[in-house]
């Protein structure tokens, strides 16, 4: 018989109430380790949900507005304190129905609650800046305004720091919020809000609701009454959301995808450039917009790092998430399982030659073995489009003109690495990549909470996330004339 684990609250929430989907359709999550396991049924959501939603957090929006922003804050910390005790639990469940492995799961679990503890402390930080008119001398200021009822869309791959990132300043600044989870791993995001609810958050000032993005999504991003919407996930989706969005009116941050390289000098220090790589690469399955798809290394050490790098892929540890010495585990379910091995099928079909993986795991699991492809065109497909699992591509490469260009040709601009001794080696790779997270001697994955995220090109669109830069989002600044 599958085995069955309960949610921590596996329902909408909307005005301060745990409630089933109008409708009462559910959906059943399962273990994408083992899938005969079930990790909990959810609300299957519908428009009537998310109406419900945005009117409960416009009806609160205005007084949550009114509350000093420390006194907004301070339930933010309180929160963050009940996430840091349940690291544990919430990495357990996480783990479970994404298939992260749960080393990389508790490090996200209490990531999600340093957000919200650093996020926590804009309530006391500047609200605007003062100036001089320049003919009278009198006092011009400037504030900034919460936008208002804003929806945030969050993907699967982080399921506690996405929604943590996007919640925390939406409610720090003075907005009210309808989060919408994504299908495949609400669970996680559950716990975020409960924390936020016993920490004693006025009702409606943070929803939620799950279910199909086509379902939930769309009502959402049309709603006249949601001003803004923060949307991570693939490009084709976050495209239609820009575009009705925009054209009703509201602002938009995207985060897309990426199709990140690594650039491996001849200089460089090849243990820790082979680390990064089978890091970047294959940590999380591969499922991060900012693994690495692309590895550029120089002719002359080009035969060693590619050796190093098959022993390291040799050596590695794959299977059982939830083993803490599992480093790559299952792909979240088994249509992106599928889209993956059809992924690898096309790089062999157009002349890649796969040096290692390339092929299922495990008979159960929706397990991918870490793939390094050799031997791909720049104009292939797999030079060219994410495929979202553990799957790179080597490349040798001649002079430094010749990588940055082969690095820049290609339509995303998420992350870029460098691995290199050289001073004007690495200057010129920060002055001339085009990519909005630019990395010298690390991994391409990987971001501090307090620092600016976010991409350029077709990886993004809008202000950056995280750190103070989201305040550019979640704001709106206005200027105050004062004559005597």
């Amino acid at each position: 018989m599958p085995e069955t684990i309960a949610a921590p609250a596996p329902a909408n929430l909307i005005a301060g109430e745990w409630s089933p989907s109008a409708t009462n359709r559910t959906y059943e999550r399962v273990n994408p380790w083992r899938p005969t396991e079930t990790v909990g049924q959810f609300p299957s959501s519908s428009a009537e949900d998310v109406a419900a939603a945005v009117h409960a957090a416009e009806q609160a929006r205005r007084e949550w507005a009114g509350l000093p922003a420390a006194k907004r804050c301070a339930f933010l910390t309180d929160a963050a304190t009940r996430i840091e005790a349940r690291v544990e639990e919430i990495a357990q469940d996480m783990t479970r129905e994404m298939g992260k492995p749960v080393r990389e799961s508790r490090m996200e679990a209490a990531r999600a609650a340093a957000i919200f503890r650093f996020f926590s402390g804009e309530g006391w930080r500047p609200v605007g800046e003062v100036f001089e008119q320049s003919l009278t001398g009198a006092t011009v200021h400037t504030r900034r305004r919460p936008v208002g009822v804003v929806a945030l869309i969050t993907p699967w791959n982080f399921p506690a720091a996405i929604p943590a990132w996007k919640t925390a300043p939406a409610l720090a600044y003075g907005n009210t919020v309808v989060l919408k989870l994504a299908q495949d791993a609400p669970l996680t995001g559950l716990h975020l809000a409960r924390a936020l609810q016993e920490a004693g958050l006025p009702d409606g000032v943070m929803n939620v609701v799950i279910g199909r993005g086509s379902e939930v999504g769309d009502p959402l991003v049309t709603d006249e009454q949601v001003r803004a919407i923060s949307f991570t996930g693939s490009v084709q989706v976050g495209q239609g959301v820009r575009e009705h969005a925009m054209r009703l009116g509201k602002r938009v941050q995207l985060e897309l995808g990426g199709h990140n390289p690594l650039i491996v000098a001849a200089d460089a220090n090849l243990d820790a450039a082979v680390q990064a790589a089978y890091a970047g690469a294959f940590w999380s399955a591969g499922q991060k917009c900012t693994a690495t798809r692309r590895m550029f290394v120089h002719e002359s050490v080009y035969d060693d790092f590619r050796s190093r790098l098959l022993t390291r892929i040799e050596a590695g540890h794959i299977g059982d998430p939830s083993d803490p010495h599992t480093e790559v585990g299952p792909i979240v379910n088994q249509r992106q399982f599928e889209d993956v091995l059809a992924g690898i099928e096309r790089g062999r079909r157009e002349g890649g030659t796969v040096l290692a993986g390339g092929e299922r795991a495990d008979p159960e699991a929706y397990l991918v073995a870490p793939t390094l492809f050799e031997g791909v065109g720049d104009g292939d497909f797999l030079s060219c489009e994410e495929v979202f699992g553990p799957v790179t591509s080597l490349y040798r490469y001649r002079t430094l003109d010749e990588v940055i260009e082969r690095a820049n040709a290609v339509r995303f601009g998420l992350s870029a690495s460098i691995f290199t001794r050289g001073l004007a080696t690495a200057e010129r790779f920060v002055n001339e990549l085009e990519a909005g997270i630019l990395h010298v001697n690390s991994q391409t994955a990987g971001a501090d909470v307090h620092v600016p995220f976010g991409g350029t090109k077709g990886s993004g669109y809008g202000p950056h996330e995280q750190g103070r830069a989201a305040i550019e989002f979640y704001t709106e600044e206005i200027a105050v004339y004062r004559d005597v």
